[in-house]
């Protein structure tokens, strides 16, 4: 039986979700106030990366020892804001246990591995489906260090996705630098995954979806959801400054602003951004050929239509705090010490800065379950520094539960009730 369904937020996620809930013959309408595809949304500035390596957690055994230096240092590539603190103190202390034995992230890791192993081909097949195969390029993903023993002190993180199932090609020397000519020559050790992908455009990316949707029959109403109507735990409308919309489910994958729409349906997420940097030197496609993450800045540096995009920084910091530019410069001059040979270029070119927020809940995992106060009403969100990767499992899976389906995968990683208990 096919249903009308709100899609609330058109993001990556959301926009996946809508685009496979039309594939089932749904009805689809998409709420979402800003430009598809827009900078308001973080799927717009990610590090354009699909990758299923991406399946070690932020929070690690031993990280707790490092959060004197996140708070004395602005210049990391983690930094928390003092004034923050207060507020953020519940969501740190969650964050730091989530991660505190390796058996934590181990099933951490093996939950993110569950949406992230067949990403690439999703993502691929999703692209040719909507007319843009372009938009998904399938060269690799290169991870560089300055030595082989720096890549072994990370050796918890590349035991991680060994266990499930990554491989890589490791690069040494010459060979290293003959994949990436562009690298400068203090990177001597690199692991090459070939499976991983990265996404020319992504907000251009999400707004091709969009349409497709729209091609398909579904709608959009560029409009603020404000509550839902709930009568015997049915859900009969979205309401929204532009009025109710009626329906017969609902999906709400709004990213950070998930977390005030799910207390209006009697539930409570630790969701809170932790917000992230890009520069994008435009037209400069002079530098590396290929996606690098480089392991002493965190930070991706890939190849777009619009030139190299660096992205990183993780600032814990509440919604509303005013950006801190100095950090997209930081991510500026650390890309100029990487590719010596465009070090004037990255100097002469337009920069375009942006900021956004990762919805992140404290174990890295996002929320994919029913409503408490009613089974039609979905969550999708908290996908943090996976949503572009993750989007298209993801939106599998909501389309399984609007249909009733048998999950591929298991369910309970992603389950409300997990933050009931400090597990």
């Amino acid at each position: 039986m096919t249903k009308h369904i709100a899609v609330v937020g058109s993001g990556i996620v959301g926009a996946c979700v809508a685009a496979a809930l039309v594939a089932e013959k749904h009805r689809v309408t998409l709420i979402e106030p800003g430009p598809v595809g827009g900078e308001q949304a973080a799927s717009f500035g990610n590090g354009a990366w699909i990758s299923p390596a991406s399946v070690v957690p932020m929070s690690m055994p031993g990280t707790w020892k490092k959060v004197p230096g996140y708070l004395l240092d602005p210049t990391g590539p983690l930094t928390i804001r003092w004034r923050d603190v207060p507020a953020m103190l519940p969501w740190l202390l969650r964050f730091l246990w989530a991660g505190c034995t390796e058996a934590k992230v181990e099933r951490t890791a093996m939950a993110l591995a569950s949406l992230l192993s067949d990403a690439p081909a999703r993502h691929r097949f999703l692209a040719a489906e909507i007319g843009r195969p372009e938009m998904v390029v399938s060269n690799g993903l290169l991870y560089v260090y300055p030595d082989r023993r720096a890549f072994m002190l990370d050796g918890l993180a590349w035991r991680l996705r060994k266990q499930n199932g990554v491989e890589w090609t490791e690069l040494e020397g010459a060979a290293l630098h003959e994949r990436e000519p562009s690298l400068g020559t203090h990177y001597g050790f690199g692991v090459f995954v070939a499976g991983g992908a990265h996404c020319v455009d992504p907000g251009a990316y999400v707004a091709a979806i969009k349409d497709h949707v729209i091609a398909m029959n579904g709608h959009l109403l560029p409009a603020v959801a404000t509550g839902f109507s709930i009568t015997g735990g049915r859900l009969k409308a979205v309401e929204t400054d532009a009025g109710p919309l009626a329906c017969d489910a609902a999906v709400i994958c709004a990213g950070i602003r998930s977390r005030a729409l799910v207390r209006m349906c009697g539930d409570d997420v630790p969701l809170h951004s932790e917000r992230g940097y890009h520069v994008v030197a435009q037209s400069l496609h002079e530098g590396p050929s290929i996606p690098v993450m480089t392991s002493d800045s965190k930070s991706a540096n890939t190849p777009t239509r619009a030139g190299l995009r660096i992205a990183g920084q993780v600032e814990i910091a509440t919604v509303d705090a005013p950006p801190n530019w100095r950090r997209s410069d930081l991510l500026l001059g650390q890309a100029a010490a990487t590719y010596p040979s465009v070090r004037e270029d990255l100097k002469s070119r337009r920069v375009s800065r942006w900021m956004g927020h990762r919805p992140s809940t404290p174990d890295g995992l996002p929320v994919i379950d029913a409503s408490t106060r009613s089974p039609d009403i979905i969550y999708a969100f908290g996908h943090g520094h996976v949503g572009l990767a993750a989007a298209p499992m993801t939106a599998h899976l909501v389309a399984g539960l609007v249909a009733g389906r048998e999950p591929a995968v298991s369910l309970s990683p992603f389950s409300l009730d997990r933050f009931s208990l400090w597990r």
